[in-house]
Parts: C-alpha cells; structure tokens; sequence
C-alpha cells in the first residue's frame, strides 16, 4: 500500500520536540522573578502536556507558596514572554524526526501539527527549527472549535491539510491526543517518549512506537487495517528505545 495522499496530523510537544527544557526554563525565570526556587527539569517534565498555567501552578505549590486568583493570568503571560524569548534555546526534534517527515513528504504524505499550543508559539518554535516548510499547516488550540480531546481539533487540521479522516492518522503522545482520534474517528499512534503522565501503553492508541523511523511502517498497516474494516488492537510496542539528540 503506498502512503500517498494520506494525512498524518502530529502534535508538537513530546511528539516532533522535546520542549521540556525551554518551557520549565522559563518556568524557573518565573519563579526567580517571585523569589521562590526553581523547579527540577527531571521531575517536572511530564507536566508539559497540561499547559502555562498548570506549569505556573505547580511552581508555586513545589515552593510551598499560595498563588493568588487575581495574580494568575499576569504570571502565566509573563511566563509565555520569557518562553518566547528561548522559545528553541535547549528544544530539540527528537531523533528521527526529520528524516520521517521528509521520507513521508516524499511518499506523498500530508503533513500537519495538531496541538493544544498556541498557534503563534507554534509557529515561533517550528521556525526556529526549520520544521515548518515540512507542513501543509498548524494548527493550535486557538485555530479550532475547541482543543483536544475535542475531536474537532483533529478533524480541522485534518481538513486544512486537505485530507480525508477515514485515511488519516494522528500522532501523539498524550490522552488527549488518542481520545481526540478516537472521537473523530481517525488511526492513532502513541510515542512512547513525550510527557504523559499515563503510561504511554496505557494511553489505548492503535499503536505505541518508542522510535519515530517505524512509523511509516506502523501507520500503513494501521491504514490497511482500516481499510478492511478491521480494528487494529492497541499498544503493540514498534521500534527501538529512544535516545536523546542532545545527551
């Protein structure tokens, strides 16, 4: 089965790029701002997936400090200012990143970003990677009806890029990212490396890979299952344990 015209929707934080550094970066710029300790990346880098805010909150609650209703929305924007500024200081695509989308491109594949970032912090940080000429489009939370799990999230990218969910995947690395699949519908791989708090093989996606190369070869038999009608069973582990660009 070649892949062409297929739509592959990804999304962006523990999926195409390890962000964690620069986000809980400028979460400790934050917190020093605030006169309280900053937080350690090797403990807090699976609470990337909730969001500014929840990152602000939790800061404060390892600090012992109680934040204020009415000072939230100020610190949660200052800390979008200071990730804007080393929005890709540490962040990195993770390994294999670029060769997959570029052999995918060349399949014919289409390419799209589905994530609960803002489309803005989106597109700054895919810039600053030179990974966004490798898309048809982003699409951020702010971009859609409503964000994942909201199956619309997906259905919209899907659609932007042209595509058709009943030959579309989505790649992700969170519940939200396979329960937003599941509700539209459309194939879903899980990688094993991004942040969720839930194990990754417990996420119920169609299938869990810990290397980004075997995903071609993962979707195209998720693609031939569909397209028999049949339901590929969930969390068979495909690949190689993942390494680190940067260690």
């Amino acid at each position: 089965m070649n892949l062409s015209g297929a739509t592959f929707a990804f999304d962006l934080d523990g999926t195409l790029v390890d962000t964690a550094p620069d986000l809980i970066g400028a979460l400790n710029l934050v917190l020093d701002e605030q006169g309280l300790p900053p937080v350690p990346l090797a403990t807090e880098r699976l609470l990337v997936g909730r969001g500014a805010r929840a990152l602000v909150e939790r800061g404060f609650v390892m600090a012992g400090r109680d934040l204020p209703e009415d000072a939230v929305s100020g610190l949660v924007a200052r800390f979008i200012d200071l990730y804007l500024g080393r929005i890709a200081t540490e962040s990195l695509p993770f390994p294999g990143v670029e060769g997959t989308l570029d052999a995918l491109s060349a399949e014919g594949v289409r390419l799209v970003v589905c994530t609960n970032k803002r489309t803005d912090l989106s597109l700054a940080l895919l810039d600053a990677l030179d990974l966004t000429r490798r898309f048809d489009a982003v699409i951020g939370a702010d971009r859609t009806p409503a964000p994942k799990p909201d199956p619309r999230h997906v259905l919209t990218a899907i659609a932007e890029a042209g595509g058709d969910p009943a030959f579309a995947v989505m790649v992700g690395d969170s519940l939200f990212d396979i329960a937003a699949a599941r509700a539209a519908e459309v194939a879903s791989v899980a990688v094993s490396f991004g942040y969720t708090e839930t194990p990754a093989a417990e996420l119920g996606a169609d299938a869990l890979i810990d290397d980004f190369a075997a995903l071609p070869g993962v979707a195209k038999e998720l693609l031939i299952a569909r397209r028999s009608g049949l339901r590929p069973g969930s969390g068979s582990v495909i690949g190689s344990p993942p390494r680190r660009t940067d260690a």
